[in-house]
């Protein structure tokens, strides 16, 4: 019972820390410099862009095994803060070209894929039953983070192009 509650409150300890790492960590100016730099790096559209997701953290926690948890989830922190950035951006410029009914559309998308995401990167902790997902739920959040930022980026792209 006593191991239980232990990984209860440090699962419940994490999730009170997350958001505020997430949502008030600015990128540092060249690491939003390097993926900026890969993504118009990238012919055509957001589909290549994929290829830019991990640009940062991988080469940081490629050497898992040397590193904390906590240094682990840095790395992925880290470029987490870059596509939060990015899809902040561009969810902005999208919202303003948008109507009012493609707004609220809009809106809706962003609050189902959050809880999705959410949902899903927090799975992993049920999943493997302990502490050492929270790498991995890192992991999960940055790369999901990504896939919207170019989703939505690629929108408003478009927008800016057909002005």
């Amino acid at each position: 019972m006593g191991h239980a509650v232990t990984r209860i409150f440090a699962f419940l300890a994490l999730l009170l820390a997350a958001p505020a790492s997430f949502a008030q960590d600015k990128p540092a100016p060249k690491d939003a410099a390097a993926i900026e730099k890969c993504v118009k790096g990238k012919s055509g559209r957001h589909w290549n862009w994929e290829s830019c997701i991990g640009i940062l953290s991988e080469p940081c926690s490629r050497d898992e095994g040397g590193l904390t948890d906590r240094q682990v989830i840095d790395c992925y922190d880290r470029e987490l803060a870059v596509w939060d950035d990015m899809l902040n951006t561009s969810y902005q410029a999208l919202l303003k070209a948008l109507d009012s009914d493609q707004q609220e559309k809009l809106r809706d998308m962003q609050r189902v894929w959050i809880a999705s995401r959410d949902k899903t990167c927090e799975f992993l902790y049920h999943y493997f039953q302990g502490i050492m997902a929270n790498p991995m739920i890192a992991a999960c959040k940055s790369r999901a983070t990504a896939r919207q930022a170019l989703y939505l980026r690629g929108f408003a792209e478009d927008v800016r192009d057909r002005k």
